[in-house]
């Protein structure tokens, strides 16, 4: 299988670049050798490596940032999704792309299914709801997957935030009223592997994300006790509190049972997965 994968450096692209080679040849692209905010680039690139799937896991994620570079956030969420899309229904390729809890408003107070509506709050949940509906506008073969709360030993995450703020002594004071699944980077991508793997890949729109759920400040607390930091002060705040450019969803679980049954996929429990990071970390 040739497969391209953008986004190589990303919490999910450096973790599917291990996770699809055993698959075949993949051909990993960064900023550096692919901009995606690039129309042409894009065309240009996939014309030359003709892969059989696209795997883009590049993604404009600074959420609060995008409020104030909409047009960036746009071009990289939403044009290049589309742009992907068209080179793959051109070419015949299956297009695997990340979509977000976010393009729900949060007001279900339900796991949310991947036919309820949408109602993004934010300019990023706005961009990456543009990105899913060019991909189904455009006829491709296409695996858009949601997931949210993504961390990951390396990057930029809150993860890595908590305990660099608990290093440094610093008080926490971590909102404890939006709710939501944080999902681990490897298991999305060897969830994506696993898919790929089979003979027949199921297409449309599923919910990808660990079971289980959690607030920002129960996420926090278990960093904390899995890193023998209890001692740091931790403090419940409401979203009211913490002053954010972007809203955010209050609650964003999203229910994986369509990927379960379809794919027979499904990831571990949060707190399992977070052990196993927090271990990397040392």
């Amino acid at each position: 299988m040739r497969i391209l994968l953008t986004g190589r450096n990303g919490q999910v692209g450096w973790e599917l670049e291990r996770a699809l080679a055993p698959l075949g040849a993949v051909m990993a692209t960064d900023r550096s050798t692919l901009d995606v905010a690039d129309p042409e680039a894009i065309r240009r690139v996939v014309r030359e490596t003709r892969p059989e799937t696209i795997v883009n896991a590049a993604a404009y994620t600074a959420v609060d940032r995008a409020e104030s570079d909409a047009e960036t956030a746009m071009r990289v969420n939403g044009i290049a999704a589309g742009v992907f899309a068209e080179e793959a229904q051109r070419i015949g390729a299956l297009l695997v792309h990340y979509s977000t809890d976010y393009v729900f408003d949060g007001d279900k107070g339900a796991p949310y299914v991947e036919d309820d509506a949408t109602n993004p709050l934010s300019v990023y949940g706005c961009t990456k709801l543009e990105g899913e509906r060019r991909i189904q506008a455009s006829g491709c073969r296409h695996l858009v997957l949601r997931t949210g709360w993504v961390y990951a030993p390396r990057g930029h995450n809150f993860l890595l935030t908590v305990l660099r703020l608990a290093r440094d002594g610093k008080a926490l004071r971590i909102v404890a009223d939006q709710t939501g699944s944080p999902t681990a980077a490897q298991d999305v991508a060897e969830a994506t592997a696993a898919i790929l793997a089979r003979d027949a890949v199921a297409t449309g729109t599923f919910h990808l994300c660990a079971q289980g759920e959690a607030s920002w400040y129960d996420f926090a607390r278990e960093i904390l006790a899995m890193t023998g930091r209890l001692e740091t002060p931790l403090t419940r705040i409401a979203t009211s509190e913490y002053p954010a450019a972007a809203r955010r969803p209050r609650y964003s679980v999203l229910s994986t049972e369509k990927i379960r049954r379809a794919l027979g996929i499904s990831l571990p429990g949060w707190r399992a997965s977070l052990a196993i990071a927090c271990r990397a970390l040392g």
